[in-house]
């Protein structure tokens, strides 16, 4: 059977990089020991790219330009390239979410990790844009980290995680 497939956002990887015993961290792990597809693209690579090399960040949590560099190249090999992103998904509220939820769209994913609120609010009742967006994509799940582990275990409970991954 095939893995189920995920996009993560930015702000997942960034967590998973600065805790590595965080359920961001065992989500990551999760793609690494091939119980999830992981899918990304230019745009997102690019951002993720940017994102973990902002000296800001980089002082804030401590990480060693290396160290970013390594799991950024980790993100690459581990993860399936998309390389055909058709914009399907407007999203006046924040349009550089955009680019996230087209990517799940052209991947098929079943899930979308993030801890972004307006994606989260996609998935709530009475959203017009979440509608449409279920619509087109009736099994996507847009879903926290925390969320996503309670998911796998129900489905695999012989997964092995630890409860502080959670």
């Amino acid at each position: 059977m095939t893995p189920p497939g995920a996009v993560f956002d930015a702000v997942t990887f960034v967590q998973a990089l600065a805790n590595p015993a965080g359920p961001a961290a065992a989500c990551w792990e999760r793609v690494r020991a091939g119980e999830l597809v992981h899918y990304t693209s230019g745009d997102t690579l690019a951002e993720l790219a940017d994102v973990v090399s902002r000296p800001k960040l980089v002082k804030k949590l401590r990480i060693a330009p290396e160290i970013a560099r390594t799991f950024l190249e980790s993100v690459r090999a581990q993860s399936t390239l998309v390389t055909d992103v058709p914009v399907r998904f407007r999203y006046d509220r924040d349009p550089k979410d955009e680019p996230l939820v087209n990517l799940a769209l052209a991947s098929e994913a079943r899930y979308l990790v993030t801890w972004d609120k307006d994606l989260l609010d996609l998935s709530q009742d009475e959203n017009a844009a979440g509608e449409a967006l279920k619509a087109q994509a009736p099994d996507l799940t847009i879903l926290t980290p925390p969320d996503l582990l309670r998911i796998l275990r129900t489905t695999d409970p012989s997964s092995g995680l630890s409860e502080n991954a959670q």
